[in-house]
């Protein structure tokens, strides 16, 4: 393994150890192959395009008063399923408390945490295209391994 592959793996362990992403991110690597081997990429790229769009609608629907607490959950509801699909770890969590701000019918714990979410999301974004950049430099390696 040269340099560069090494680097890669630190990178990838250091997105779990950190909490960012879960397992399920492992499970869409086991499905990246020879036929596909930007599959990965390919897929956080289509969610980061899907979900900059859902932010944009539950930003919107934050701006009503009052608050539709039920559409609210509902668009959150969304978001943390897409969330999940890429193993998106922190999102997720702050998209469950988002929604446990709109049983509680709190606009403001609801206006803090998706503040909060926007953070995670970004920085997921930022960490993830430094990953990719750096995979496709180091060219093709094994990652479909569990974390340790």
């Amino acid at each position: 393994m040269d340099k560069n592959q090494r680097q890669v793996r630190l990178m990838r362990q250091s997105l779990f150890d950190q909490g960012f992403l879960d397992e399920q991110f492992i499970q869409l690597e086991e499905l990246q192959d020879d036929a596909n081997p930007n599959f990965v990429e390919e897929i956080a790229t289509s969610y980061y395009q899907d979900s900059s769009r859902s932010l944009q609608t539950i930003e919107l629907a934050l701006e009503k008063t009052p608050h539709d607490f039920n559409k609210l959950d509902g668009y959150m509801h969304q978001f943390k399923g897409s969330s999940s699909s890429i193993g998106a770890k922190k999102v997720k969590a702050e998209c469950q408390q988002f929604r446990e701000y709109c049983k509680a019918g709190n606009g403001e714990g609801c206006m803090r945490t998706f503040q909060a979410l926007k953070r995670e999301h970004a920085t997921l974004k930022k960490r993830l295209e430094a990953y990719f950049q750096l995979a496709r430099q180091a060219g093709p390696i094994e990652t479909a391994c569990r974390p340790k």
